[in-house]
């Protein structure tokens, strides 16, 4: 693990997965009227832990070792309260408030990484 990864911690990770999820619930709400469409998520909790293994596994030193951009979380079928007719399992008011859930903590997260780099770069400069 070099120093960049030390002081950037999980945050890489976690604005990944949560690029992703947002990504997965467009998809979701501008499939909302296609007939026999399930809607789809990821566990974020999941994701991360599999993320975080990952990473202390890598060693970037072995040349069989090699980042391949991060590791695609599994994608599995949301559970629906109710089924419409055509099959569609999209509920816009539930992914509506997941996409929006996902957002704040997306841009949490991007603040977060955004103050650990202004330090390091107060560190650096000596201030």
């Amino acid at each position: 693990m070099n120093v960049i990864d030390k002081v950037l911690g999980v945050s890489p990770s976690v604005l990944s997965i949560r690029a992703q999820r947002l990504e997965l619930i467009s998809a979701n709400l501008a499939n909302a009227d296609t007939p026999g469409y399930k809607a789809v998520d990821i566990d974020f909790g999941d994701a991360l832990a599999k993320a975080q293994v990952a990473s202390t596994n890598l060693d970037s030193r072995n040349g069989l070792h090699f980042d391949i951009g991060g590791l695609k979380p599994d994608i599995m079928y949301r559970t629906s309260g109710q089924q419409s007719l055509d099959g569609n399992t999209v509920e816009t008011d539930q992914e509506h408030a997941e996409f929006m859930d996902n957002a704040i903590r997306y841009q949490a997260s991007l603040n977060f990484l955004e103050g650990r780099i202004k330090s390091v770069l107060l560190a650096l400069r000596g201030e």
